[in-house]
């Protein structure tokens, strides 16, 4: 197959090359920047193309041969749109590792004209939120009639710098829930609560990912919350941002704090060697009744790069219906007991 992996010499682009070249695979890279490209094409022996997603005729040009992108370059706010217009005009596969609810719910919202060009939409095809998608689905399999759903992540290894820039995009701002199937504010008393990983109890704190929006879709459940366990290497950040408030979305404190995090190395594979992704989650139904799971995985990286290489490969192969749609909907709940030392406890 013809696939792509746009921003590849970032920290998440480069283990997906790396992964990609150790099975076998011959993606092309491709990026903005030439020199960092020829680097990482030479080491991994695989073609590569140098193009700016700002520059919308050059990036069709790029994709021409290609039959699904792996989007790994961030911000996505700022890049998901002008790499989704290119994919539907070349009628190419997407996919992207992108955790923010609006992008989702941007990308989600092109479905028809998606199947209108023969295209599949894949956005979070990575720890963001494959694990998370799937618990849910298979929570909503064991329990149909369920009206509420929660879900909780926690991994202890460090951040990349891409992710530490997304998580300034969204400090000083509220949480965000979905209450009554509609998007907003984290209901006052829902804010915190106590989580039973497969690996232990930790406080938790409600916050806006993802599944906020892929998870409605994927179950049909209007009430959500999400919670994380936050990592010690973001944890100080965090709670300076909510001490500061809306100070932190001026312009000038934005580009500060991610200069500060953009120089993170991003953590090391013997970190990732420790490192373990604990998710878990708990649907109700109207009666109080309650089914609750736990899924462990492989360090977030590693478990995005192993996602990524697979959703490609199956995207490529035309096994996918066009149409924008959440991981567990193209690829199915089960899809996570596929994935490299992912583990799922409580549920069938």
């Amino acid at each position: 197959m013809g696939w792509m992996i746009y921003g590849a010499y970032g920290y998440t682009g480069r283990l997906v090359s790396a992964l990609a070249a150790e099975r076998g695979e011959l993606p092309v890279i491709a990026g903005r920047d030439e020199r960092r490209l020829r680097e990482l094409g030479e080491r991994f022996e695989l073609e590569h193309r140098t193009v700016a997603v700002t520059d919308p005729s050059a990036l069709r040009a790029a994709l021409e041969g290609i039959d699904v992108v792996a989007h790994c370059a961030g911000p996505f706010s700022a890049t998901s749109a002008p790499m989704v217009d290119a994919c539907l005009a070349t009628k190419t596969h997407y996919l992207d590792i992108t955790g923010e609810i609006d992008v989702f719910e941007a990308v989600l919202g092109r479905h028809d004209e998606a199947q209108s060009r023969g295209v599949v939409l894949l956005p979070g095809a990575g720890f963001d939120v494959v694990p998370s998608d799937c618990l849910a689905a298979l929570l909503a399999r064991a329990m149909p009639a369920a009206v509420r759903l929660e879900l909780a992540i926690r991994a202890t290894g460090g951040v990349s710098p891409g992710t530490a820039k997304t998580a300034m995009e969204s400090l000083g701002t509220p949480g965000r829930a979905r209450v009554g199937g509609v998007i907003g504010p984290v209901p006052s008393n829902r804010r915190r609560r106590t989580v039973d990983f497969a690996d232990g109890r930790a406080n938790a704190h409600a916050i806006a990912w993802g599944d906020v929006s892929t998870a409605y879709r994927s179950t049909g459940i209007g009430d959500i919350v999400v919670y994380a366990a936050l990592p010690p290497a973001i944890a100080p950040v965090v709670a300076l941002a909510q001490t500061a408030g809306a100070a932190t979305r001026t312009r000038m404190v934005q580009g500060l704090l991610k200069a500060v995090v953009g120089r993170l190395p991003g953590p090391s594979a013997e970190t990732r060697a420790k490192t373990q992704g604990q998710l878990w989650g708990e649907v109700t139904d109207a009666e109080g009744k309650k089914v609750t799971g736990t899924i462990t995985t492989l360090d977030p990286y590693d478990l995005t790069a192993d996602s990524v290489v697979r959703i490609a490969q199956r995207l490529a192969s035309g096994a996918v219906p066009p149409g924008a749609l959440t991981p567990s909907q193209a690829l199915g709940a089960d899809f996570v007991r596929e994935l490299d030392g992912a583990k799922v406890h409580g549920i069938n």
